[in-house]
């Protein structure tokens, strides 16, 4: 049995039939209402088996989450603008919190400043079927964040980029 040390090296390793699952879901989870059953009949696994392997994978870091990835401009949110945020050291992990809750924030994450080019510390995506409702749902965060916020703005997306999974790397052939 052949055996992948995990991306995150964290000790956990991948078996066979766990790299079997991830490259029968490279191109994504089937859009069935047991997509764990349809695996497991696939690769003669236990749907249960199927479920609980993914959730060691995650548990452990092999991955991060399973979830949809939609494409946004199907689903006529045209207007994607990530809004970036310069907020006090000192509030920001709560400020993160209560941001990243919102209903219309897709992703929201901190990252370090790189003064003195670049003073945002938060950022949260937001989607919209217009420039001017993204700026409303930016007004909506800028209103919560109120003081705790130095200053702001949004970078809007100008090309559609390619989302991927999970990705394992194919072992050439040993002769």
């Amino acid at each position: 049995m052949s055996t992948c040390t995990s991306p995150s090296d964290n000790g956990s390793t991948l078996d066979e039939q766990d790299r079997k699952l991830v490259l029968a879901t490279q191109a994504g989870l089937p859009l069935v209402s047991d997509p764990w059953g349809v695996l497991g009949e696939q690769l003669g696994m236990d749907p249960d088996d199927v479920l609980n392997r993914f959730q060691r994978m995650q548990k452990t870091g092999v991955i991060r989450r399973v979830a949809a990835v939609p494409d946004h401009y199907k689903l006529g949110y045209r207007f994607n603008g990530m809004t970036v945020w310069d907020v006090r050291d000192d509030a920001i992990s709560d400020m993160g919190q209560r941001v990243g809750e919102l209903p219309f924030v897709s992703h929201c994450y901190r990252r370090p400043r790189h003064l003195p080019y670049w003073n945002y510390n938060l950022f949260a995506m937001v989607h919209g079927t217009s420039r001017d409702e993204v700026e409303a749902k930016a007004g909506q965060i800028r209103k919560l964040l109120g003081d705790a916020s130095a200053g702001d703005t949004i970078l809007y997306s100008s090309a559609i980029l390619k989302k991927t999974g999970l990705r394992l790397r194919r072992e050439k052939a040993t002769s």
